[in-house]
């Protein structure tokens, strides 16, 4: 398979090959045939890479609070590390994809249809349901290409109600302006087209509208008001890109009393209420194709809206948008600038930045189908590894993979042979740089080399046990993320596993490996009288539909981090956890959503206790973690893996470190040598399944709360 990336680091487009995907339950696996560059919003990506460090931060005001959030709490080198990954991590470009099914796995669509989607431009894709649409006989592959793009002014049309014989305006006629132009005529609406480029107005006119070129003197406002007849116009949709605010300021200006705005495209948003105020305006931004749209239920889970509730969902407005195709109401043939071969990718992307008046850019996918889905591709020829090797495939090629877990590894000597995704780009991406020597799509033919004698998995949560128990089974050595399992069932099944196969089983609780940590642990030793401890961890708030808060998928952030805390109380300790007591936050159904602000109580068997405290409610700028140990007339407290004081603590009073270090290397470097030496597990696994026991109790305790 072969995909074009943006490096936003550099701006720099490359096609890459890369695994086919996986053909994925409640999706569609579809050899593309035609794909359109959205030169808006691809053309800001593309600025928006090539551009230095101070303009990204300028047009992210936000972003910068965080990394200064971040600069406040983990220290300035880990918060460096962290954003230069991030902008190194490349991204698909691409929203419009055309192409033939080759799997189904979903009802009403079969082997062999023709369907659009919100693929990237990848020769194939897999796409969840209710992101594709079955394209009509009589239309075109390269005419159902434009369908998303023209979906997104179709939406923006909707919030604005208009009707028939209504007087429209659109600001900024560019790709999809100029279909919403049309779209406008279709419902029967005069539509006036306000741009700077004389080519696009060209194109406006032909499609019916009258137009307006501020770059050659004319007033918006006037003319707005002379098309309006005097009256104002009835709705405004601004469909441009700019960082001024002039867009909206006309568009109130020109309107009539309680007239409709919608914003679609990108504006500057500083409004003068005046002009809003005195005609009871109503303003709103459009969100993308329509309902659906960033919910996970509908787009990646494939639950639909009820037609009586939701009449235009982001698929149905797919459709609407084909039947216009199909029905002739829409004319996509003059909005073709250029047609690019799929192979020459880049070369697009140059005509995208370098013509600014390329407009509609389909790439064409003329090579054969079967080369395509390929599982497994080479990155790096290696020779082949010691026989006393840890020889390792990597399950997962997240950020967390490819920014802490892999470098870990390999700085521990690792022979970094497979790295696998369900996608098959990520693996390519994060495999390319770390130095494996193979990608692939296909997890089970990883979990079977022979080659592997060690497996690494980070994948989302619901998958750990399983793959683990898998792993083990072919005599793999283990090392997964946190949690090692999200029921008590999944925990039997890996502890079966590892019963029967004699390989080792880790699991990657970092904390512990901490140097300061290890500092804590020693000093502690020589206290024989129990402890007691006091923990924090000030997570943040994510949202209720994030992965990780769903119990069925991240099993609650309890289990999915709560975890690692528990595992350091135990370590710290040094004794089995005999009692579990927690109480959650709120006693409402909206408080209880989420299992992220908890406090949990710990008894162990040497008459230690210790509570953590599990909050998503605090400040940003407040130290992460904090760990206190009280005993025997002695205090040891750690913030933030920066700084560790002790008080009255004879022969110690501080630990300070320059870079957060949080044990990932040390943890990975422990298990990679007991994998090689044939020794101990770091961490035993009577440990590891009782912390895994007690964190699944204690969300249960949590659940069961009323």
């Amino acid at each position: 398979m072969k995909q074009i990336l943006q490096n936003l680091s550099t701006g720099q487009s490359e096609l890459v090959e890369a695994p086919a995907p996986q053909a994925r339950r409640g999706s569609l696996l579809i050899d593309t045939t035609v794909s359109l560059i959205s030169t808006g919003t691809e053309r800001m990506l593309v600025d928006f890479g090539k551009s230095g460090l101070i303009a990204k931060a300028r047009s992210q005001p936000e972003k910068v609070r965080q990394v200064l959030d971040k600069v406040a709490t983990d220290g300035l080198m880990t918060t460096i590390d962290a954003v230069r990954s991030k902008l190194g991590q490349p991204i698909p470009l691409g929203y419009c994809n055309v192409g033939v099914v080759r799997e189904s796995g979903v009802e009403g669509f079969r082997q062999g249809d023709r369907v659009v989607s919100n693929g990237p431009h990848a020769d194939v894709v897999s796409v969840p349901k209710n992101l594709c649409a079955r394209i009509p006989d009589d239309v075109g592959d390269e005419a159902a290409a434009f369908t998303v793009v023209a979906s997104i002014g179709l939406q923006g049309i909707r919030l604005a109600q208009p009707t028939l014989g209504e007087a429209f305006v659109v600001t900024g006629v560019g790709l999809i302006g100029l279909l919403t132009v049309q779209m406008l005529r279709v419902q029967g609406c005069r539509v006036l087209a306000i741009d700077f480029d004389p080519a696009k107005l060209e194109l406006a006119r032909q499609f019916g509208a009258e137009t307006c070129n501020p770059g050659a003197g004319e007033d918006p406002v006037a003319v707005g008001m002379a098309f309006s007849r005097g009256v104002g116009v009835d709705g405004v949709i601004i469909t441009a890109s700019t960082k001024s605010s002039d867009p909206v300021t006309e568009a109130a200006r020109m309107s009539r009393q309680r007239g409709r705005i919608v914003l679609v495209g990108v504006t500057g948003l500083e409004l003068n209420r005046a002009d809003f105020y005195e005609k009871e305006l109503s303003f709103q931004v459009s969100c993308s194709y329509g309902p659906g749209r960033y919910d996970p239920a509908y787009e990646d889970q494939g639950h639909d809206y009820p037609i009586g509730f939701v009449r235009w969902t982001e698929q149905r407005n797919f459709e609407a948008v084909l039947d216009m195709l199909a029905a002739g109401r829409l004319d996509v043939a003059p909005l073709i600038s250029h047609r690019v071969p799929f192979e020459e990718a880049p070369r697009a992307y140059e005509l995208l930045t370098k013509d600014k008046a390329a407009l509609g850019i389909v790439l064409t996918y003329g090579h054969a189908v079967t080369p395509r889905h390929v599982r497994t591709v080479t990155l790096e020829a290696k020779p082949v590894a010691a026989a006393d090797k840890a020889v390792v495939g990597f399950v997962g090629a997240g950020n967390y993979a490819a920014r802490m877990l892999i470098p870990a590894f390999k700085a521990a000597g690792a022979h970094l042979q497979t790295i696998a995704s369900a996608g098959g780009t990520n693996a390519v991406v994060t495999g390319r740089r770390s130095g494996f020597a193979e990608a692939t799509s296909d997890t089970d033919a990883l979990l079977a080399d022979p080659k592997i004698n060690t497996v690494a998995i980070v994948t989302r949560h619901n998958s750990h046990a399983r793959f683990t128990a898998q792993a083990l089974r072919a005599g793999k050595n283990v090392f997964v993320e946190k949690p090692l399992a999200l029921t008590h069932d999944e925990l039997d099944e890996v502890r079966r596993a590892y019963s029967a196969s004699g390989a080792h089983l880790m699991v990657g609780f970092n904390r512990r490996f901490a140097p300061q940590v290890q500092t804590m642990k020693r000093l502690l030793e020589s206290v024989k009288a129990p402890k007691s401890f006091v923990m924090v961890m000030n997570a943040g708030a994510i949202p209720a539909d994030h992965w990780t808060q769903d119990p069925e998928v991240g099993g609650g952030r309890i289990i999915g981090e709560a975890c690692h805390y528990i595992d350091l109380m135990r370590f710290l300790a040094g004794a089995p956890i005999t009692s579990v007591q927690a109480r959650r936050m709120g006693d409402t159904d909206a408080e209880a959503v989420v299992e992220d602000k908890a406090a949990i109580t710990l008894g162990f068997e040497d008459g230690s206790f210790g509570t953590i405290h599990y909050l998503a409610n605090g400040g940003a700028s407040f130290p992460k973690e904090r760990i206190e140990v009280f005993a025997a007339g002695r205090t040891l407290q750690l913030n933030n893996f920066l700084k560790l004081r002790g008080f009255n603590w004879p022969g110690f009073k501080k630990q300070n470190l320059r870079r957060q270090d949080k044990g990932q290397t040390t943890c990975a470097s422990a298990f990679i040598k007991a994998v090689e030496t044939g020794g101990p597990t770091p961490i035993s696994a009577e440990e590891l399944f009782e912390v895994a026991k007690v964190t699944i109790e204690v969300a249960e305790i949590l659940r069961n709360q009323t």
